[in-house]
């Protein structure tokens, strides 16, 4: 199975193969433009270089990176728990090590503001929530909607926040684990 990291990787490359360019001088390019807006980025790599949207989306992306270069997934998840959200990190580290007792087929991809667990597919996503809570999104579609397990929309369909490590109990890590299951 590719990896996210892999796929960008490739996407990378693809660019560069593509061009004739370096990925590097991409992100030049679009720095010198003088353009700070992601759709005014992926609009002038559209227009004047003949980008696909994809490609174009991740030049933009990286352009606005402040290093302008891929963040390692430890960086990203560090990120997420700096600040007013640092408490949170041992809630985040319990979750992650409860699931990885699954089994060894579990990816972690680390987005802008959580990470996502995969299978085959997603199957869970944790992340900081507001009020100083831990998210834990699932895809238990025919799970019922009561006691700590909410309704979510979006990429999962149902969550659970908590506050406290005693709250990371066997109901969560049951929640889990059908969700992995389901994967």
């Amino acid at each position: 199975m590719t990896t996210p990291d892999q796929a960008t990787r490739t996407q990378i490359a693809n660019i560069e193969r593509a061009t004739g360019r370096g990925f590097a001088a991409w992100i030049e390019t679009v720095r010198a433009s003088g353009l700070a807006r992601h759709g005014e980025i992926v609009a002038l790599l559209k227009r004047d270089h003949g980008f696909t949207h994809g490609n174009a989306n991740l030049v933009a992306l990286r352009a606005l990176d402040e290093h302008g270069s891929l963040q390692d997934d430890e960086a990203l998840i560090m990120s997420h728990y700096a600040g007013k959200n640092a408490g949170l990190r041992p809630l985040y580290d319990r979750v992650i090590a409860g699931v990885r007792d699954f089994g060894p087929d579990i990816e972690l991809a680390p987005k802008k503001t959580y990470v996502s667990l995969r299978r085959r597919k997603q199957f869970a996503q944790v992340g900081p929530a507001t009020g100083g809570r831990l998210e834990i999104g699932l895809n238990l579609p025919d799970a019922p909607v009561a006691g700590r397990l909410e309704a979510a929309s979006g990429m999962v369909n149902r969550r659970v926040r908590i506050q406290t490590l005693d709250e990371i109990d066997g109901g969560i890590l049951g929640w889990l684990r059908e969700a992995y299951e389901g994967a």
